[in-house]
C-alpha cells in the first residue's frame, strides 16, 4: 500500500506513528518554499506540520523546485511522506515516525513558473522559506521576465513583484522571508542581492520602497543532521513495520534547531514556532550561531581528520571509543567551550556541549568522518583559528587538545598521489580522496619536506589563515611534536597519552 491521501485513512494505528487527520488537506496555503530538500522536511516543515496537528497554524506548504529533479513522489503520495526519528535524548533511545501532512504541491520553477507567480494573488500566503544550497545565494545578471529568471534571487524579486501588483503594494501584504541557507548572514545577504537586482531591472521606486519597508528578511541557523533516505534494506524493514510504502521516507536525528532573528511581527506570522522549543524567534541568533559553529562545527574540524587517522569511519564508533571520546569530551569542555568569542553563560555551553556528544553518539545515524573533511582547510580557518587565538588571549598555555586536532589535520592533508585531477592521501595502506580546493598546495609543501617543516610552513602561511599561527607561543612546538609521535606510535597511542603530555611554552 503506498502512502497517500486515498490510504492514509486504512494505515493502522500503533504506539511510535503520528498520523495526521484528513483535514490537514483543506487548510489552505500559507507557505511558499523554494527547495524540496530533506533537511527543509524534516526542519521547517516539522514545525508546520506539528503547528497543524495542534490546530495552531492551519496552513500548509507549496513547494517550488528549480531542478529537473523528479517530484512524482510528491505526487503520487499527495505531498504526504514520513520523517523517521531516531537517536538519543537525555540517556533514552528515541524511535518515532511522524507522517508530515504539511506540503500541498510541488511546483517546477520550468514548468509551472505562471502557477507559481499565481500565488502572489493569495492573501493567506505571508511566508517564504529557502533551501537552495550556499551557492544559491548569489548575485548573478537576472531578468526577472523570464519565464523563470535563472538565480533564486531573481525568482524571489520576480515573486515579490508580482506580489506587489497583486495588491497595489499594500503594507499588509509584505512578506516574511526566511532562508535556511548555511552562511552567515544569510536574510540580510538575501535582502541585499534582492535590492540590487530591483535596481539593475530598473524597477518602480514605489516598488522598491515597499520591498524594503514591508517585506521582512530574517537571518536564521538550522541544524539537524538529516540523511535522508535509508539503504534499501533498511527502507523495506520500515515500511514492513509501518504497513505502507513511501518513497519519500526520510532519515532525521532527535535534535532540531530553528533560530531565527526576527521581532513581534514575525512572530506572528511564524506562529507555528509556539509549537516546539527547538524553533526559536529571537533579536539576535549570535549565540546560537556561536554554540553551533564552535561546539559541534568546530569539534567536527578538530576531529575529523584526527578520528579518521584513528581508524574510525563514522563518528559513533570514534565517540563510543574510551580514548577518544575522552579526548572528546576534553577539546569540547576545556579548551573550545571557554575559548568562544562571545559571552554564554557557562551552563548553557556545558549542556550544548553534552549535548552534542550524544548526538555524536547517535546508533542510528552513520555520519561518516570522511563526509566532514571536505574543503578541510576553510572550515579550519573559519570555524577552528578563531578559537586558537582566543584561547591565548585568556590563558597562557597551550591548548593541546586544539594542537593535537591541527596536527591530524595536517597529517590527514598529506597528498602522496594525484590522479586525474583528484588528490589522495593513505591510511593503512589504503588509499582515500582529498577532497579540498588547497590539496595541490599541501601536496607540494609535503613533497621533500619533514613534518617539522611542514608545520612551520604551513602554520605561518598568513594567505591560508589570516596570521601567522607560529607566534601563539608554544603552538608550533606541540603540533610538531603531535605530527612526530603520530609517525612513530600511532595517532590513538598519542591522544592516550594526552593527559600526561605536557607542552612547553
Amino acid at each position: 500500500m503506498q502512502l497517500s491521501k486515498k490510504n492514509i485513512g486504512q494505515i493502522a494505528k500503533r504506539p511510535g506513528l503520528d498520523i495526521p487527520d484528513k483535514k490537514v488537506f483543506e487548510l489552505p496555503e500559507k507557505i511558499l518554499q523554494f527547495g524540496t530538500g530533506v533537511l527543509l522536511r524534516a526542519l521547517p516543515d516539522h514545525f508546520v506540520d506539528k503547528a497543524n496537528k495542534q490546530g495552531l497554524f492551519n496552513g500548509r506548504v507549496v513547494i517550488v523546485k528549480s531542478t529537473d529533479s523528479d517530484s512524482s513522489a510528491f505526487d503520487q503520495q499527495d505531498g504526504l511522506y514520513t520523517v523517521c526519528v531516531r537517536g538519543v535524548e537525555n540517556g533514552k533511545i528515541v524511535e518515532e515516525n511522524i507522517i508530515n501532512g504539511s506540503v500541498s504541491r510541488v511546483l517546477g520553477a520550468r514548468s509551472d513558473w505562471p502557477l507559481i507567480l499565481k500565488c502572489a494573488y493569495n492573501p493567506e500566503l505571508k511566508i517564504i522559506i529557502s533551501n537552495t544550497t550556499e551557492v544559491g545565494i548569489q548575485l548573478v545578471a537576472d531578468n526577472i521576465n523570464s519565464e523563470p529568471p535563472v538565480s533564486f534571487p531573481g525568482k524571489l524579486l520576480a515573486f515579490l513583484f508580482e506580489r506587489f501588483k497583486a495588491f497595489n503594494g499594500t503594507n499588509e501584504s509584505g512578506m516574511v522571508i526566511v532562508p535556511t541557507e548555511l552562511i552567515t548572514d544569510n536574510g540580510a545577504k538575501l535582502e541585499s542581492i534582492v535590492l540590487e537586482l530591483a535596481h539593475q531591472n530598473n524597477l518602480d521606486f514605489k516598488f522598491i520602497e515597499w520591498l524594503e519597508n514591508h517585506n521582512t528578511f530574517c537571518n536564521s541557523l538550522v541544524d539537524r543532521i538529516v540523511p535522508g533516505k535509508p539503504h534499501a534494506a533498511d527502507s523495506k524493514k520500515i515500511e514492513a513495520e509501518l504497513g505502507y510504502e513511501d518513497e519519500l521516507l526520510t532519515m532525521s536525528e532527535v535534535f532540531c534547531l530553528w533560530a531565527i532573528e526576527g521581532d513581534e511581527r514575525v512572530k506572528e506570522v511564524l506562529c507555528f514556532s509556539t509549537t516546539d522549543e527547538g524553533m526559536i524567534i529571537t533579536p539576535d541568533i549570535t549565540l546560537f550561531k556561536e554554540l553551533k559553529l564552535r561546539l559541534l562545527n568546530g569539534t567536527h574540524s578538530f576531529n575529523c581528520g584526527l578520528a579518521f587517522l584513528s581508524g574510525f569511519n563514522i563518528t559513533r564508533d570514534a565517540m563510543n571509543d574510551l580514548v577518544y571520546g575522552k579526548f572528546t569530551k576534553g577539546l569540547m569542555h576545556t579548551e573550545i567551550a571557554p575559548a568562544i568569542p562571545f559571552d554564554i553563560d557557562q551552563k548553557v555551553k556545558e549542556d550544548f556541549a553534552n549535548t552534542v556528544f550524544e548526538r555524536f553518539c547517535n546508533p542510528f545515524i552513520d555520519h561518516q568522518w570522511q563526509s566532514i573533511t571536505v574543503q578541510y582547510t576553510s572550515k579550519m580557518k573559519m570555524r577552528n583559528i578563531p578559537l586558537l587565538q582566543r584561547h591565548y588571549e585568556l590563558f597562557d598555555t597551550v591548548p593541546v587538545h586544539m594542537a593535537t586536532g591541527f596536527a591530524g589535520f595536517l597529517l590527514y592533508m598529506k597528498v602522496v598521489k594525484s590522479q586525474d585531477g583528484k588528490y589522495f592521501g593513505e591510511r593503512t595502506g589504503e588509499f582515500y580522496e582529498i577532497k579540498d580546493d588547497s590539496a595541490e598546495y599541501f601536496q607540494q609543501v609535503w613533497e621533500n619536506n619533514s613534518p617539522d617543516k611542514v608545520a612551520k610552513i604551513v602554520m605561518q602561511n598568513e594567505e591560508l589563515w589570516g596570521a601567522d599561527l607560529t607566534r601563539l607561543p608554544g603552538l608550533l612546538k606541540t603540533v610538531q611534536e603531535q605530527l612526530n609521535d603520530f609517525g612513530s606510535e600511532g595517532v590513538l597511542e598519542t591522544i592516550s597519552r594526552i593527559r600526561i603530555k605536557k607542552a612547553v611554552v
